[in-house]
């Protein structure tokens, strides 16, 4: 395939990842007053994001060893689940966890390389996650669409453009949406961690706070900065799963239970603004 083609392609792909992006971030922004150039900028280093992942894949070549397919096929014989009705091998939960680790922590790093000054409120968090999460999708979209051009022809992108458009990339957003409203919490923990005290918050975490000699603060934001990466992480890996064992039956009742989760975090992000729990332009966890 000559250079021309090769651009042709490329920029096909292009186009058509830009759809969904452009849809999905008109979606999220309409009702924002975040500053639009932040925002770009934030969708950009999640577009960016991408290629660390690639550059581990990369380097398969030439160190076999980091390679976490070859290392998970050992398992590939042994099965986890409910016999007779859903056995899944252990390869594919090993492999899927990895690529869940991997692609929550580069979309999270967005987050944390965006200035703290720039998150007024939990609100804030969010959208920079999303917007994380629409880039990065962005990138894996073009990726997608290329691999499928090359080999198989425009004629057979229909399909896979609808799915990664709605399913793919709402998947991302699910994702990162819990990550953002944990990363927002720990960011505002004083105030927040003030108000769960006087609810009588009981659970193992105050007895650890007791327990422990560093501040109750700085442990309530650890707390959350650790909840909301096990969340985005173990429902990117069970998403996966489910894909590679193509039990698309069970997708849309998943999204539709995770779109009914974040209603609710967004539910309280508005209870954390009514009670007064955040104060804009100060970092309160320590």
């Amino acid at each position: 395939m000559d250079l021309s083609a090769t651009l042709q392609i490329i920029g096909g792909c292009f186009f058509l990842a830009l759809m969904p992006a452009t849809a999905w971030t008109y979606i999220f922004l309409k009702k924002q007053k975040e500053d639009r150039r932040v925002a770009f900028f934030t969708f950009l280093l999640g577009a960016g994001s991408v290629c660390p992942i690639l550059l581990y894949k990369y380097l398969w070549k030439f160190i076999p060893s980091i390679n976490i397919i070859e290392y998970a096929k050992n398992y590939e014989n042994d099965l986890i689940g409910l016999s007779g009705f859903a056995m899944i091998p252990l390869s594919v939960i090993i492999t899927f966890s990895v690529v869940g680790v991997l692609e929550e922590t580069m979309k999270q790093s967005v987050v944390h390389a965006v200035d703290d000054r720039k998150i007024r409120h939990i609100d804030d968090s969010v959208m920079f996650s999303i917007l994380a999460a629409i880039g990065f999708a962005f990138t894996e979209n073009i990726l997608y669409f290329y691999n499928i051009w090359e080999k198989q022809g425009p004629n057979n992108l229909l399909v896979p453009f609808l799915f990664r458009s709605i399913f793919s990339s709402f998947a991302h957003i699910l994702f990162s949406t819990m990550y953002g409203y944990y990363y927002g919490v720990a960011h505002f923990a004083k105030p927040i961690l003030q108000e769960e005290l006087n609810n009588k918050r009981h659970s193992f975490w105050d007895w650890f706070h007791k327990k422990v000699s560093r501040g109750e603060v700085r442990l309530f934001h650890e707390e959350k900065m650790l909840e909301g990466f096990i969340l985005a992480v173990g429902l990117h890996a069970i998403y996966n799963v489910f894909l590679e064992m193509n039990w698309t039956f069970i997708m849309v009742p998943y999204l539709v239970i995770g779109f009914m989760y974040i209603s609710h975090l967004f539910g309280e992000i508005k209870n954390h603004k009514r009670l007064d729990l955040v104060y804009v332009d100060e970092r309160n966890h320590g």
